[in-house]
């Protein structure tokens, strides 16, 4: 039996994040009729986030938050959960998508972390969080000028960011594969995400929040005056929605013509020993991802776990709960990637191993949709950092909804929204050439960097 048949012989099929005794107690579905001034539709961390901010910023605003499931059980309770201040999936995105809009992106980013910071702090939430910043690291020699033009962009910004070589990369993270690394040290980290929901859960409860669980949201009608949202045992009259529905879309049928929800995989290792440990290093707990074209992203958890990310796949449809992934055979690739990232750790064991939906458009990065005449706004498109990223993109909804006069609405990424994505079957056809490319491409060339090339073209940064 192989390295990655053995170490997940007798893994659990389910995030690591949420199988925890610290689990809240779920909130009583809605039933039956009431009226709110503000309905904030999905209970994952743009919801969580947007409830916070609405009752924090006018505590007599009446706030109902309706979560089809469990609090955290869709796309929040699954990431690996590496925040940072970018807003628009990292600064070489930023500068691709809103080059004029840079500087202020990167001043709102700053903002958006303290206040992700001061929030925890005021609401006193251990979401176990580690500022140990993050690492942007080269595998193999021929990607470190990547990791060198990194450094450099996030120094002309002002990050305080260090360079690392081989030597220096490897005292940090010890991997064969890392060949140098850009470290950015300031307002950068880790946390656990379940924990972080939950305690956002628990902040909104005390500051009045009416939270509503296995509350899936069915139809929305327009009263002119207020609109009607129906759930499946309930009805809520509103002037304002704010849906939260990321890669699961929910709310209005256009929305999917913006994005897809595509797929990622996590593994997650047994607590290491203190001899492992010393076999990694890894004593600052950096968040960590890769250059690779089908790159994988780390880190280590309290308990001296460490989880590992990759993988993308699609399946058709959008489906946000395939069966296929399901099945250990999925994560049979990524825990021969984990192997060769840290091969020194041949005896480790892997007890969890989940899948989860990323909201991906051809910005990478968060915008909005107006339905309804304005009285509903739609915020989501995350696909990296979206669990610090979704702050902001509570409170810029909020501010859409409202109606509020603020300069960072006049920007672009507030007043645009990225291409329309061409439906099905072409997106499950496009995904799957496109997914087999970045898997192999690395390794094979040829017809597969065209390939990309053409799909960054199209819009799709990759």
């Amino acid at each position: 039996m192989n390295f990655a048949g053995k170490a997940l012989d007798d893994v659990t099929l389910f995030p690591l994040w949420l199988d925890n005794k610290a689990a809240p107690t779920v909130e009583p579905q809605l039933i039956g009729r009431t009226e709110a001034d503000l309905l904030i539709v999905g209970g994952g961390f743009t919801g969580l986030w947007a409830a916070v901010l609405a009752k924090e910023a006018d505590p007599g605003r009446d706030v109902v938050l309706i979560e089809a499931g469990k609090v955290a059980y869709g796309a929040s309770g699954r990431p690996g959960a590496i925040v940072s201040t970018s807003l628009m999936h990292g600064l070489h995105n930023a500068v691709r998508i809103f080059p004029d809009d840079i500087q202020e992106l990167e001043r709102l980013g700053q903002d958006n972390m303290k206040g992700f910071l001061d929030t925890l702090e005021r609401h006193n939430i251990d979401a176990q969080q580690t500022w140990g910043g993050e690492l942007t690291v080269a595998i193999g020699d021929e990607r470190v000028p990547d990791i060198v033009e990194e450094y450099e962009l996030h120094k002309r910004y002002g990050h305080e960011v260090e360079l690392l070589d081989k030597e220096q990369v490897r005292a940090q993270v010890n991997s064969p594969l890392y060949s140098g690394a850009a470290w950015n040290k300031k307002l950068s980290g880790t946390v656990h995400p379940a924990m972080l929901a939950w305690g956002l859960k628990a902040a909104a409860i005390k500051l009045g929040v009416r939270l509503h669980e296995m509350t899936p949201m069915e139809t929305i009608d327009d009263q002119d005056s207020h609109l009607v949202v129906k759930t499946h045992d309930g009805e809520i009259k509103t002037p304002k929605v704010l849906l939260c529905t990321n890669a699961f879309a929910a709310g209005h049928k256009h929305i999917k013509r913006r994005v897809v929800g595509i797929r990622d995989r996590i593994i997650a290792t047994e607590p290491l020993s203190a001899e492992q440990l010393e076999r990694v290093g890894w004593n600052n707990r950096q968040g960590v991802y890769d250059t690779r074209t089908q790159l994988n992203y780390t880190r280590m958890t309290k308990d001296n776990r460490i989880t590992f990310g990759g993988r993308l796949t699609y399946y058709y449809g959008g489906d946000t709960d395939p069966d296929g992934d399901r099945i250990v055979e999925p994560y049979h690739r990524l825990a021969m990637a984990f192997h060769k990232t840290f091969p020194q750790l041949d005896d480790i064991r892997f007890t969890h191993a989940w899948s989860g939906p990323i909201g991906l458009t051809t910005r990478m990065a968060v915008h909005f949709q107006n339905y309804y005449g304005g009285k509903v706004i739609w915020a989501g498109g995350y696909s990296g950092f979206g669990v610090s990223t979704s702050r902001f993109g509570a409170r810029i909804g909020l501010a859409k909804l409202d109606k509020l006069d603020l300069p960072e609405l006049k920007l672009d990424f507030a007043t645009t929204m990225p291409n329309i994505i061409p439906p099905e079957p072409f997106r499950w056809i496009g995904s799957k050439i496109t997914l087999y490319a970045l898997d192999t491409a690395d390794e094979k060339g040829g017809w597969r960097h065209a390939w990309l090339k053409l799909v960054h073209a199209m819009g799709f940064p990759i």
